[in-house]
Protein backbone atom coordinates (compact mmCIF):
# COMPACT_ATOMS: atom_id res chain seq x y z
CA UNK A 1 0.00 0.00 0.00
CA UNK A 2 1.30 3.41 -1.32
CA UNK A 3 1.00 6.42 1.20
CA UNK A 4 2.76 8.65 -0.82
CA UNK A 5 2.20 9.73 -4.35
CA UNK A 6 5.21 8.79 -5.76
CA UNK A 7 5.17 5.32 -7.87
CA UNK A 8 7.76 2.57 -6.80
CA UNK A 9 8.46 -0.40 -8.38
CA UNK A 10 8.44 -2.27 -4.93
CA UNK A 11 5.02 -1.14 -3.86
CA UNK A 12 3.28 -3.61 -1.94
CA UNK A 13 0.16 -4.64 -3.43
CA UNK A 14 -3.24 -3.29 -2.09
CA UNK A 15 -6.38 -5.51 -0.61
CA UNK A 16 -8.20 -4.86 -3.60
CA UNK A 17 -5.34 -6.57 -4.98
CA UNK A 18 -4.07 -9.52 -2.92
CA UNK A 19 -6.03 -10.34 -0.16
CA UNK A 20 -9.11 -12.74 -1.23
CA UNK A 21 -10.96 -12.22 1.91
CA UNK A 22 -11.23 -8.37 1.78
CA UNK A 23 -13.63 -8.95 -1.52
CA UNK A 24 -16.61 -10.69 -1.94
CA UNK A 25 -17.88 -12.67 -5.88
CA UNK A 26 -19.49 -10.27 -7.69
CA UNK A 27 -23.10 -11.63 -8.70
CA UNK A 28 -23.68 -11.72 -12.24
CA UNK A 29 -27.54 -11.02 -12.86
CA UNK A 30 -27.96 -9.86 -9.54
CA UNK A 31 -30.27 -7.00 -9.53
CA UNK A 32 -27.14 -4.79 -7.92
CA UNK A 33 -25.44 -3.36 -10.90
CA UNK A 34 -22.06 -4.56 -10.91
CA UNK A 35 -20.55 -1.23 -10.87
CA UNK A 36 -22.76 -0.49 -7.73
CA UNK A 37 -21.26 -3.93 -5.99
CA UNK A 38 -17.68 -2.85 -7.44
CA UNK A 39 -18.02 0.41 -5.59
CA UNK A 40 -19.74 -0.88 -2.38
CA UNK A 41 -16.08 -3.81 -1.64
CA UNK A 42 -13.93 -0.94 -2.14
CA UNK A 43 -15.99 1.42 -0.31
CA UNK A 44 -15.96 -1.39 2.49
CA UNK A 45 -12.54 -1.33 2.61
CA UNK A 46 -12.20 2.30 3.18
CA UNK A 47 -14.51 2.19 5.87
CA UNK A 48 -12.48 -0.73 7.21
CA UNK A 49 -9.39 0.94 6.93
CA UNK A 50 -8.09 -1.74 4.72
CA UNK A 51 -7.41 1.19 2.44
CA UNK A 52 -7.06 4.67 4.29
CA UNK A 53 -6.75 8.54 2.99
CA UNK A 54 -3.44 9.13 1.05
CA UNK A 55 -3.52 5.26 -0.23
CA UNK A 56 -3.19 4.16 -3.88
CA UNK A 57 -5.65 2.50 -5.45
CA UNK A 58 -4.51 -0.52 -8.12
CA UNK A 59 -4.96 0.82 -12.00
CA UNK A 60 -8.35 0.06 -13.20
CA UNK A 61 -7.01 -3.02 -15.02
CA UNK A 62 -5.68 -4.64 -11.23
CA UNK A 63 -9.00 -3.79 -10.62
CA UNK A 64 -10.59 -4.90 -13.78
CA UNK A 65 -8.52 -8.67 -13.16
CA UNK A 66 -9.68 -8.70 -9.31
CA UNK A 67 -13.03 -8.51 -9.62
CA UNK A 68 -13.10 -10.08 -12.89
CA UNK A 69 -15.26 -7.54 -14.58
CA UNK A 70 -14.67 -5.41 -17.65
CA UNK A 71 -12.63 -2.00 -17.56
CA UNK A 72 -16.12 0.34 -18.13
CA UNK A 73 -17.57 -1.34 -14.77
CA UNK A 74 -14.43 -0.47 -12.71
CA UNK A 75 -14.50 2.89 -14.58
CA UNK A 76 -18.00 3.28 -13.84
CA UNK A 77 -17.28 2.27 -10.24
CA UNK A 78 -14.22 4.75 -9.53
CA UNK A 79 -16.36 7.70 -11.10
CA UNK A 80 -18.89 7.05 -8.42
CA UNK A 81 -16.26 7.08 -5.80
CA UNK A 82 -14.58 10.08 -7.10
CA UNK A 83 -18.21 12.03 -7.69
CA UNK A 84 -18.78 11.21 -3.54
CA UNK A 85 -15.38 12.54 -2.51
CA UNK A 86 -13.78 9.41 -1.54
CA UNK A 87 -11.05 9.00 -3.84
CA UNK A 88 -8.69 11.49 -6.02
CA UNK A 89 -7.28 10.81 -9.16
CA UNK A 90 -3.87 12.80 -10.00
CA UNK A 91 -2.51 12.83 -13.90
CA UNK A 92 0.25 10.35 -14.13
CA UNK A 93 0.16 9.54 -10.64
CA UNK A 94 -2.73 7.22 -10.03
CA UNK A 95 -5.82 7.35 -7.58
CA UNK A 96 -5.92 7.90 -3.70
CA UNK A 97 -8.36 7.50 -1.00
CA UNK A 98 -9.14 11.26 -0.08
CA UNK A 99 -12.07 11.14 2.64
CA UNK A 100 -13.03 7.95 4.76
CA UNK A 101 -16.63 7.56 6.58
CA UNK A 102 -17.02 6.87 9.90
CA UNK A 103 -15.70 3.92 11.18
CA UNK A 104 -18.67 2.30 12.89
CA UNK A 105 -20.17 2.04 9.07
CA UNK A 106 -18.78 -1.07 8.81
CA UNK A 107 -20.96 -2.57 11.69
CA UNK A 108 -24.36 -2.09 9.21
CA UNK A 109 -25.24 -4.87 6.93
CA UNK A 110 -26.24 -2.52 4.26
CA UNK A 111 -23.05 -0.86 3.32
CA UNK A 112 -22.26 -2.82 -0.15
CA UNK A 113 -25.79 -0.51 -1.49
CA UNK A 114 -24.09 2.74 -0.22
CA UNK A 115 -23.80 3.47 -4.27
CA UNK A 116 -27.27 3.02 -5.05
CA UNK A 117 -28.12 4.97 -1.87
CA UNK A 118 -26.17 8.07 -3.59
CA UNK A 119 -27.15 7.55 -6.63
CA UNK A 120 -31.18 7.95 -5.12
CA UNK A 121 -29.88 11.45 -3.34
CA UNK A 122 -28.64 12.62 -6.41
CA UNK A 123 -32.23 12.18 -7.54
CA UNK A 124 -34.02 13.75 -3.76
CA UNK A 125 -32.21 16.94 -4.41
CA UNK A 126 -33.66 17.66 -7.49
CA UNK A 127 -36.93 16.26 -6.62
CA UNK A 128 -37.24 17.15 -3.61
CA UNK A 129 -35.88 21.06 -3.81
CA UNK A 130 -38.76 21.59 -6.00
CA UNK A 131 -40.93 19.80 -4.01
CA UNK A 132 -40.57 22.25 -1.15
CA UNK A 133 -40.17 25.55 -3.86
CA UNK A 134 -43.50 24.50 -4.66
CA UNK A 135 -44.89 23.34 -0.86
CA UNK A 136 -43.93 26.99 0.20
CA UNK A 137 -46.11 28.31 -2.53
CA UNK A 138 -49.05 25.90 -2.38
CA UNK A 139 -49.63 24.47 0.97
CA UNK A 140 -52.84 24.87 2.95
CA UNK A 141 -52.87 25.24 6.69
CA UNK A 142 -53.92 21.81 7.18
CA UNK A 143 -51.05 20.70 4.98
CA UNK A 144 -48.39 22.73 7.17
CA UNK A 145 -49.69 21.70 10.32
CA UNK A 146 -48.85 18.23 9.09
CA UNK A 147 -45.42 19.32 8.19
CA UNK A 148 -44.73 20.98 11.46
CA UNK A 149 -45.91 18.12 13.54
CA UNK A 150 -43.72 15.25 10.98
CA UNK A 151 -41.05 17.76 12.51
CA UNK A 152 -41.70 17.93 15.77
CA UNK A 153 -41.96 14.24 15.81
CA UNK A 154 -38.44 13.28 14.18
CA UNK A 155 -36.99 16.33 16.92
CA UNK A 156 -38.29 14.17 19.53
CA UNK A 157 -37.60 11.17 18.67
CA UNK A 158 -33.99 12.09 17.82
CA UNK A 159 -33.60 13.76 20.93
CA UNK A 160 -34.25 10.25 22.76
CA UNK A 161 -32.32 7.91 20.55
CA UNK A 162 -35.37 6.54 18.87
CA UNK A 163 -35.85 7.96 15.66
CA UNK A 164 -36.30 5.49 12.71
CA UNK A 165 -36.30 6.09 9.12
CA UNK A 166 -40.29 6.29 8.86
CA UNK A 167 -40.20 9.75 11.22
CA UNK A 168 -37.68 11.34 8.83
CA UNK A 169 -40.28 10.06 5.52
CA UNK A 170 -42.77 11.50 7.24
CA UNK A 171 -41.33 14.56 7.53
CA UNK A 172 -40.12 14.47 3.48
CA UNK A 173 -43.33 12.88 2.24
CA UNK A 174 -45.51 15.43 4.00
CA UNK A 175 -43.48 18.23 1.64
CA UNK A 176 -44.16 16.20 -1.01
CA UNK A 177 -47.46 16.30 -0.83
CA UNK A 178 -47.97 20.27 -0.08
CA UNK A 179 -46.45 20.15 -3.37
CA UNK A 180 -49.76 20.33 -4.91
CA UNK A 181 -48.28 17.82 -7.44
CA UNK A 182 -48.94 13.84 -6.71
CA UNK A 183 -45.71 12.95 -9.38
CA UNK A 184 -43.15 14.23 -6.79
CA UNK A 185 -44.99 11.82 -4.01
CA UNK A 186 -44.77 8.80 -6.59
CA UNK A 187 -41.07 9.35 -7.94
CA UNK A 188 -40.37 9.53 -4.21
CA UNK A 189 -42.15 6.14 -3.10
CA UNK A 190 -40.79 4.48 -6.50
CA UNK A 191 -36.88 4.94 -4.61
CA UNK A 192 -38.55 4.58 -1.37
CA UNK A 193 -36.11 1.32 -0.83
CA UNK A 194 -33.22 2.93 -1.45
CA UNK A 195 -33.92 6.06 0.15
CA UNK A 196 -34.86 4.00 3.34
CA UNK A 197 -31.45 2.23 3.08
CA UNK A 198 -29.82 5.74 2.96
CA UNK A 199 -31.69 7.18 6.20
CA UNK A 200 -31.15 4.02 7.57
CA UNK A 201 -27.45 4.49 7.96
CA UNK A 202 -27.17 7.93 7.89
CA UNK A 203 -29.53 8.01 10.88
CA UNK A 204 -27.83 4.86 12.82
CA UNK A 205 -24.93 7.31 12.58
CA UNK A 206 -26.42 10.08 14.01
CA UNK A 207 -27.88 8.28 16.49
CA UNK A 208 -24.18 6.71 17.78
CA UNK A 209 -22.37 9.86 16.66
CA UNK A 210 -22.11 13.52 18.66
CA UNK A 211 -24.90 15.35 19.85
CA UNK A 212 -23.85 18.32 17.35
CA UNK A 213 -24.50 16.04 14.82
CA UNK A 214 -28.06 15.29 15.73
CA UNK A 215 -28.46 19.01 16.37
CA UNK A 216 -27.70 19.88 12.75
CA UNK A 217 -30.30 17.54 11.24
CA UNK A 218 -33.35 19.05 13.27
CA UNK A 219 -31.91 23.04 12.79
CA UNK A 220 -31.76 21.55 8.81
CA UNK A 221 -35.76 20.03 8.95
CA UNK A 222 -36.66 23.52 10.93
CA UNK A 223 -34.60 25.76 8.55
CA UNK A 224 -36.99 23.93 5.39
CA UNK A 225 -39.98 24.21 7.53
CA UNK A 226 -40.00 27.96 8.92
CA UNK A 227 -39.45 28.63 4.77
CA UNK A 228 -42.44 26.92 3.89
CA UNK A 229 -44.45 28.43 7.24
CA UNK A 230 -43.34 31.91 5.70
CA UNK A 231 -44.08 30.95 1.92
CA UNK A 232 -40.40 31.77 0.92
CA UNK A 233 -40.07 29.60 -2.09
CA UNK A 234 -36.45 30.13 -3.15
CA UNK A 235 -35.42 29.69 0.71
CA UNK A 236 -36.89 26.69 0.85
CA UNK A 237 -35.74 24.72 -2.17
CA UNK A 238 -32.30 25.81 -1.28
CA UNK A 239 -32.60 25.02 2.34
CA UNK A 240 -34.34 21.35 1.40
CA UNK A 241 -30.95 21.06 -1.24
CA UNK A 242 -28.48 22.12 1.16
CA UNK A 243 -30.05 19.26 4.38
CA UNK A 244 -29.79 16.19 1.47
CA UNK A 245 -26.46 17.42 0.51
CA UNK A 246 -25.52 17.39 3.85
CA UNK A 247 -26.40 14.01 4.69
CA UNK A 248 -24.56 13.01 1.78
CA UNK A 249 -21.63 14.48 3.36
CA UNK A 250 -22.34 13.13 6.67
CA UNK A 251 -22.18 9.61 5.16
CA UNK A 252 -19.28 9.35 3.00
CA UNK A 253 -16.73 11.95 5.59
CA UNK A 254 -15.82 11.29 9.10
CA UNK A 255 -14.83 14.18 10.02
CA UNK A 256 -18.72 15.76 9.29
CA UNK A 257 -19.45 14.24 12.08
Amino acid sequence: MARSKASSSSEPQTPVESDASASQPLERGHRVRLADQVYGQIFEQIVSGGLNVGDKLPSENEISERFGVSRPVVREALLRLRADGLITAHQGLGTFVSHQPAPRLKTFNDVQNVSAYLRAQEVRVALEGDAARLAALRRTDEQLKKIADAHAAFADSLTHGQVSPEADLAFHASIAEASGNDFYLGVLESIHESINGFMRLTLSLTRTGSRQRAQRVVDEHATILDAIREQDSERARVAMQFHLGQARHRLVDRERD
